[in-house]
């Protein structure tokens, strides 16, 4: 399925700040809603990350392409994640984030540099892990963050972390 581009809702939409609800990973319309993410991602530049509810739906469901970034070291190429599920988290560091949802502003932001993520493949429901570190681990995770209603800006520090965008690198 080839998808379709989505609109990508912005702060302070309510669903930005719910949390998602698990879904079924065979049910057509999470396949259909997963392959619009993949597609949304292809069309939007230098994004590399989007969850379900950034184009307003409430489901546990991201798409990621940490390749598409020249900062990233690991990649699981284009994929859909349902359910997902951080399992292991380790060597934390200090990095900067931007986000579609909150245009305008990067700020510095704490996240694990290798993690394990869980989750199933839209379609078939098929259990995947997948083991990821730098760039793409800071990506996975702050898609996570979106499932729990989660802005990068509810992780930074203070004012001071916040800086004003002078690029579109999306994490």
């Amino acid at each position: 399925m080839s998808g379709v581009p989505r609109d990508v809702l912005g702060a302070p939409h309510p669903v930005l700040s719910a949390s998602a609800e698990p879904v079924d990973p065979t049910d057509p319309f999470v396949v259909s809603a997963a392959a619009d993410l993949l597609a949304t991602l292809r069309e939007a530049g230098m994004l590399t990350g989007l969850a379900a509810p950034q184009v307003g739906l409430s489901w546990r469901l991201i798409a990621f392409d940490a390749g598409r970034h020249p900062r990233s070291r690991s990649s699981a190429g284009a994929l859909a994640l349902v359910n997902p599920r951080l399992a292991e988290a380790s060597h934390w560091r200090v990095g900067r984030e931007g986000c579609l949802s909150v245009r305008g502003l990067f700020a510095e932001v704490p996240r694990a540099a290798q993690i394990t993520v869980c989750g199933q493949l839209p379609g078939s429901g098929e259990p995947v892990t997948i083991e990821a570190d730098a760039f793409e681990a800071r990506c996975i995770q702050h898609q996570l963050d979106h499932l729990d209603g989660v802005l990068f800006l509810d992780r930074v520090s203070g004012a001071r972390a916040l800086h004003h965008r002078s690029h579109s690198c999306y994490a």
